[in-house]
């Protein structure tokens, strides 16, 4: 992970490189731990949970989708929260609870109490994007923030990476019960860590030294300053951008969260393997994720635009699922080629879709919107997730579903075209944008 100063990239004077070298890797493995403990889920049915409890595929999608029900209901209060109190003690209580539950997970029995835990954990998880997005807006300025969020939500893609290779020879090695009480554990351990190394605002932070500090919040302030004043929550949740993204954010959480739960399974059934290879297959598309994650978000920040950097990409992966539902489970592997690009493609747009809505909002506003858009993307993971499983479970095959993901991306881009760019950051290599400009 590199600590250069982005700013350096404009000729701009620089801000200093601690604020990087501390924070990014605290907020890559905060998020890390929240995504190994919502979606090893998914190994654990496609590694012996669903048959030692009688689970059904109709069930089995039901219990992976109660988390979205609880990420959902929490969204907005705990968004609230991390910006009027601490994100730092949120995220702290947070860790903890999810942690625990997590690992109770390996302790259960019946399928009404797995429901009910994973509902709970999708409560005690609901303000962690949100949150700390607006951790990082008070830390990063608009022409570093694409970066920013890049390194946080590449705790998405770098954990499935592992998550589905280290869980599959965990079960091999023990069971499913095990894997989800190991796994469990961490975010325990690491809830003391954050706490110790983690200050809400740089004012407040004795580590960062004085010029840094200065410049920064001299930056944050302006850029503040710039932005049209929105007076509550009610006018911001009504606005044009918003109302768009939480529709378009709905759709492409169908897609990826469809996409992440079912994989495994998807590969276990059509390749023949065992979970373990399984799950080192099923890593495959997030490796391309995390390089074009990495990539776009810089281009972002380079060209000071965001939604160019975002429906393409969503179209891609539309098109990507569309041809793997073609090709069919006959030709398993240049389908699973073309499921590789379309897992690469919804990733790569997050650094830079998360990084536009404090740059059209204000403070005051930016965290609950963002709760907003996210509390759609929870509702959209719960569709994706059920719909993917309860489809391929009634049909017995992965067409429906294919198309299913396929169409919701598809929208998702066309949505992306309407959402009106905020003024552009000063760009490297190409023109400033003005605040009439789409995101085209």
């Amino acid at each position: 992970m590199t600590t250069s100063d982005p700013r350096a990239d404009s000729g701009a004077p620089t801000m200093g490189t601690q604020r990087w070298a501390r924070l990014l890797p605290i907020v890559f493995i905060t998020y890390s731990l929240a995504y190994l403990d919502r979606s090893n889920f998914s190994i654990g049915i496609a590694g012996g949970m669903s048959e030692e409890l009688q689970i059904t595929p109709a069930v089995s999608a039901l219990i992976g989708a109660a988390f979205f029900l609880g990420y959902f209901v929490f969204q907005i209060p705990g968004a609230i929260y991390a910006e009027r109190r601490s994100v730092r003690s949120l995220i702290f209580w947070s860790l903890l609870a999810w942690g625990v539950l997590a690992s109770v997970q390996g302790l259960l029995s019946s399928a009404t109490a797995l429901i009910a835990v994973r509902f709970l954990i999708g409560v005690v998880e609901a303000a962690v994007l949100p949150a700390m997005v607006i951790f990082l807006s008070h830390w990063f300025t608009s022409r570093e923030r694409g970066r920013a969020n890049t390194f946080l939500i590449l705790g998405n893609p770098v954990t499935v990476l592992w998550l589905t290779v280290v869980s599959g020879f965990l079960i091999e090695a023990t069971d499913w019960r095990w894997m989800f009480i190991i796994e469990g554990l961490p975010a325990v351990a690491w809830a003391f860590v954050f706490r110790a190394m983690v200050s809400d605002r740089p004012e407040q932070a004795k580590w960062l030294n004085t010029p840094e500090r200065d410049a920064v919040v001299a930056e944050l302030e302006k850029e503040q300053r710039g932005l049209t004043p929105v007076k509550g929550y009610g006018e911001a949740f009504r606005s044009r951008n918003v109302v768009l993204l939480s529709l378009q954010y709905f759709l492409w959480s169908v897609g990826v969260y469809g996409f992440v739960f079912w994989l495994p399974s998807i590969v276990k059934a059509a390749s023949g393997e065992g979970i373990g290879m399984s799950g080192l297959i099923s890593a495959i598309p997030y490796v391309l994720a995390v390089v074009l994650m990495i990539l776009n978000s810089r281009s972002s920040d380079r060209a000071g635009t965001r939604g160019r950097y975002v429906w393409p990409w969503l179209l891609l992966g539309a098109v990507a699922f569309y041809g793997s539902y073609l090709l069919g489970p006959d030709q398993f592997w240049l389908a699973f080629i073309l499921l590789t690009v379309a897992g690469g493609a919804m990733y790569a747009p997050y650094g830079p879709y998360f990084a536009q809505i404090p740059e059209f909002l204000p403070n005051n506003v930016a965290g609950a919107a963002i709760a907003l858009i996210n509390s759609f993307g929870a509702l959209g993971g719960f569709a994706g997730s059920y719909l993917v499983g309860w489809l391929n479970g009634s049909t017995g095959s992965t067409d429906a579903s294919f198309l299913l993901m396929a169409g919701c991306l598809a929208a998702a881009a066309a949505i992306m075209l309407l959402v009106r760019a905020p003024a552009a950051t000063a760009p490297v290599e190409a023109p400033v944008e003005t605040a009439a400009e789409t995101g085209r």
